[in-house]
């Protein structure tokens, strides 16, 4: 997919393909058609019986003064119009809770539907979009097509309809003065719809400097910490601030534009309608119509005029939201990981995992090579460790294993099968992972450990919380396990979240389990117990460790020492330590924690 910047600056057209996706989205409303041709029902009744109302409030006037046609009297035509109003108030109601109705119902389904999508999208999609644009488009794409489905399509055809009807009335009642009409009007509409496209191109330029700041807004929040800790809060409101700059001054475009569209269409329109209420003022001087006839003239044109400013804006509206639905519908015809979110095959590995001659770039920076040839063995229940410095590709080997990234060369096996063989969910579900920077839910500290196994009970949450040394600290809180951890876990300490985090990992009790520094927040009395838990949770399963500490790793089966993205040596804690001139032994000597 295109980057969503790239997306934004189209610009929406009525096009065969246009119209496709947005008759695509309507398949999300199907469900609920019957409420939506119903509402369009009342939609044309209602618009036709207001055209009614314009013809006899003309035909009263003639009835006072005795030239109408009809053979009523205007206590007669009097009760006709509460009658109408009282029905007119009955659709109204229903016809808008049924557009509601199908329009909050079908929106559900499309926010799910792209909720789905977006979080089975593999992790190339969101390094390739900036998360707060990707948001900040979402929102605003779906928020348009609700109002395009609520409140703009009904609004749009019963221009039509008052258009049309209009029109056709004003021919047969009064061809003459119609002819006037029609011959000043379709210029102006034209000359409004140039106006109107060059006001839609100032709006979208807004959208899209508001989508900025909402980037920013993201980014900065997201990495509070790291603004606070630079102290960079100046430089980032002054960012936030050139952005906010820029919106207003094309906000400030886009009021004007405005303002010169509303004078054009208030003294030429008006001027217009007033043109032709004087052709017709003559007309009933010269009887050539009555004064009820004039009266209903009038009231038709003034509907007519306003059907015609109503349909530029509305169409303009429309042609956002065809835009809106081609952006989703983009996001939704991606290409996921999973076909859907439901639990997938059984497969219950063991843990024999091969790397054989594995090259691999990251999608974002295929001229960066990172893993060159790499070759890994590692036996079921096997604990191992990943050392290396900073770049060696480390972590890269771990999210491969968990198939983030396609491989460009060679192949990874687990079991004797091609990791990309196996379903993705059933395969994902025998891995556990402690990473080093615990971000967890902003649900309560058991809705955390359960994350890897809803199911489990209240007895096996509390052993697992001891064993990871975190149901002591849990127990001194008032709510205990319910207590809420705030966003991203931030009511609990660092040291607190690791060990939630390793709670949830000895609860799913994976077959392989992958720790990238699991003790790093621990104090020591906190780590040796925690290590102790680990060593226990470690034994018969596969365990890859990437090890920056020599506690995490002295004790393994085989440490994998990486460099430039290749294994330069392997062996235990006591083979590699006693080669002078190994990387292992340069590496534990450059700090007292490695």
């Amino acid at each position: 997919m295109a980057s969503t910047k790239g997306t934004e600056q189209q610009k929406p057209k009525l096009t065969k393909e246009s119209l496709r996706e947005t008759l695509a989205i309507f398949a999300y409303i199907k469900p609920y058609r019957l409420q939506f041709f119903i509402g369009l029902i009342l939609l044309a009744v209602s618009s036709a019986i207001f055209m009614v109302v314009l013809y006899l409030a003309g035909e009263m006037v003639d009835i006072a003064q005795g030239e109408s046609d009809l053979e009523y009297t205007l206590t007669q035509i009097g009760i006709v119009l509460i009658i109408i109003f009282v029905a007119q108030g009955v659709m109204s109601f229903f016809r808008i809770y049924l557009f509601a109705y199908t329009s909050e119902n079908g929106i559900a389904a499309i926010r799910k539907a792209l909720y789905n999508k977006m979080i089975t999208l593999p992790i190339v999609f969101y390094e390739k979009n900036r998360l707060g644009e990707l948001i900040s488009r979402i929102t605003a794409d779906v928020e348009s097509m609700y109002s395009a489905f609520s409140v703009t399509l009904a609004e749009f055809i019963r221009q039509i309809i008052i258009l049309i009807v209009g029109i056709a009335f004003l021919a047969w009642t009064t061809p003459k003065l119609s002819l006037i009409m029609l011959a000043t009007f379709p210029v102006i509409v034209v000359l409004a719809l140039f106006f109107g496209r060059y006001i839609r191109r100032l709006s979208k330029k807004r959208q899209e400097a508001l989508a900025e700041t909402n980037t920013i807004m993201n980014e900065t929040i997201t990495s509070i910490r790291s603004v606070k800790a630079f102290t960079s809060e100046s430089f980032e409101f002054n960012r936030y601030g050139n952005t906010i700059g820029k919106v207003v001054s094309v906000a400030m475009q886009f009021a004007k534009a405005r303002g010169l569209f509303a004078s054009f269409m208030v003294s030429v329109l008006s001027g217009a309608l007033f043109f032709v209420i004087w052709q017709g003022a003559r007309m009933v001087q010269n009887d050539a119509i009555t004064a009820g006839g004039l009266i209903s003239f009038v009231s038709y044109t003034a509907a007519i005029g306003a059907a015609i400013a109503g349909l530029g804006n509305f169409y303009a509206q429309l042609l956002g939201a065809i835009g809106a639905t081609e952006r989703v519908r983009e996001i939704l015809k991606e290409t996921g990981e999973l076909d859907d979110i439901t639990p997938g095959l059984n497969v219950d590995l063991k843990g024999d995992i091969e790397f054989n001659n594995v090259q691999f770039s990251y999608p974002t920076r295929p001229d960066i090579q990172v893993l060159k040839g790499l070759n890994i063995s590692i036996k079921n229940g096997q604990k191992v460790a990943l050392v290396g410095s900073s770049g060696a590709g480390k972590s890269t080997i771990v999210q491969l294993l968990l198939r983030f990234y396609e491989i460009q060369s060679g192949s990874i096996t687990v079991d004797g099968q091609n990791i990309f063989d196996y379903d993705i969910k059933a395969y994902r579900s025998n891995f556990g992972m402690v990473p080093q920077e615990v971000l967890l839910f902003g649900g309560t500290i058991r809705e955390n450990i359960l994350y890897g196994r809803p199911d489990a009970t209240e007895e096996e949450i509390i052993n697992a919380a001891k064993q990871s040394n975190s149901y002591q600290f849990i127990s001194n809180f008032p709510e205990g396990l319910d207590t809420i951890v705030g966003e991203r876990g931030i009511k609990l300490s660092g040291g607190q979240r690791q060990r939630i985090a390793i709670a949830r990992a000895i609860l799913k009790d994976p077959a392989i389990l992958l720790l990238d520094e699991a003790t790093s927040s621990l104090d020591a009395e906190s780590e040796s117990v925690v290590q102790e838990a680990l060593d226990y949770l470690m034994e018969g399963r596969t365990s890859i460790i990437i090890a920056h500490r020599l506690s995490t790793v002295k004790n393994v089966d085989t440490i994998f020492v990486l460099d430039d993205g290749q294994v330069v040596e392997q062996g235990t804690h006591a083979d590699l330590s006693i080669r002078p001139d190994g990387i292992y032994n340069h590496l534990a000597h450059l700090s007292s924690l490695f």
